[in-house]
């Protein structure tokens, strides 16, 4: 991609292809697991997971790979491309959540078939394909690429897909079914009636629903409990902003949102949506083509710098000035070459079960890499039932 011109950069295929108290651990340290697979010391018992999805080809490393947040080792490939059903495998990893139950959803945005393109559910520890929650083309869902859990506990899948055929909108399924709920965002809704909207998009602290529409270069505002359009909570041109990408609400209440085509982040207030300031500069670190955006454990800015020709990295930035503080992934660790969606995941609920006495399950929120050590001495994943 030619760095000094003008381009639009999408998630889609179309362009972008390019509680409860911790009580004392009375399991022993399995030999194998999360925690002994790292090199060097733990620090950190969290992880960063990335949605990696290079292109062109080759497309060796696509998968959803696992970082410790401490050490910043490489962990695994926990979901690797071609993982899933016999003769339906996952295709263009991008992006991927945690559910309620801790397992992990990604969708398929590339399926060989219209119907495979869904969202398959793993293992949220192991990485053990478990089954196609969402089945391709339920509810018209067409190509998937973002997923999030609302407060409601349910799953909303963006649909990328041509806007004539039911894409350009946000679907609602069931939470712990996977069954489809209807069009929570509507086709075209805000002006996303271009393949590619919409990109990502997050509930923020007022319950709305916040969608970055790339083709129309905006912030748009939907509400939380209906999916009506609201407003454009940031218009065109804002600050700068083109062809948005990634967004994130900061610990700070403002708005972080990913300009593409200039290679910045920008901040803008989280309640009026007024322009703040450009949080990081141009380039800074290197960064070429800001998507997936996340605040880490540790309070600073994490931006996967897709790059859009296989030398993408995770960058990191203070939480607080924006200053570039290093390349946490550096490009080729793990296998990574074009991050798209950044998620941490530093706590993990469980069913402890004490050793010969199941009568005493109870439900415990853990470090996540400790969790493959207390799943190989009988604990389980999720809450006690």
């Amino acid at each position: 991609m030619n760095r000094g011109g003008s381009r639009v950069v999408s998630l889609s295929v179309g362009v972008l292809l390019a509680a409860c108290r911790m009580e004392p651990d009375t399991h022993p340290a399995a030999p194998g697991g999360l925690r002994a697979s790292l090199t060097g010391e733990s620090t950190s018992e969290a992880a960063l997971l990335v949605g990696n999805l290079a292109n062109p080809a080759p497309r060796a490393g696509n998968g959803i790979l696992r970082y410790n947040a401490g050490t910043r080792a490489f962990i695994d490939a926990i979901v690797p491309e071609g993982s899933g059903p016999t003769g339906n495998p996952l295709l263009g990893p991008c992006c991927m959540v945690f559910g309620p139950d801790e397992n992990l959803y990604v969708s398929n945005l590339l399926g060989v078939a219209l119907t495979d393109r869904g969202v398959f559910r793993y293992d949220g520890v192991t990485g053990e394909f478990m089954d196609v929650f969402v089945p391709g083309n339920s509810g018209g869902l067409r190509r998937p690429l973002v997923v999030v859990f609302g407060p409601d506990g349910n799953l909303y899948v963006g649909d990328v897909g041509n806007v004539a055929q039911g894409g350009t909108a946000i679907r609602r399924y069931n939470g712990l079914t996977g069954a489809f709920l209807g069009v929570f965002v509507a086709p075209g809704a805000g002006g996303m009636t271009q393949p590619g909207d919409p990109q990502f998009f997050v509930f923020g602290p007022d319950g709305n629903l916040y969608v970055a529409s790339q083709a129309t270069h905006r912030i748009l505002r939907f509400s939380g409990s209906t999916g009506a359009f609201m407003d454009a909570f940031v218009p065109a041109g804002s600050g700068g902003l083109d062809a948005p990408s990634g967004l994130v609400f900061g610990p700070d209440g403002n708005l972080y949102v990913g300009s593409t085509t200039k290679n910045t982040v920008l901040r803008f207030d989280g309640t009026t949506g007024a322009f703040i300031d450009v949080f990081v500069s141009a380039g800074s670190g290197g960064l070429i083509v800001p998507v997936g955006l996340v605040f880490g454990p540790d309070g600073n800015l994490y931006v996967a710098s897709a790059e859009n020709n296989g030398n993408g990295s995770v960058l990191r930035y203070d939480g607080h000035t924006g200053a570039f503080l290093g390349a946490f992934v550096p490009t080729g660790t793990g296998g990574i070459s074009g991050p798209r969606a950044l998620l941490f995941k530093e706590k993990i609920t469980i069913c402890h079960r004490p050793p010969g006495n199941p009568a005493k399950a109870k439900s415990i929120s853990i470090g996540y890499l400790s969790a493959g050590d207390h799943l190989a001495h009988g604990d389980l994943e999720g809450a006690c039932q």
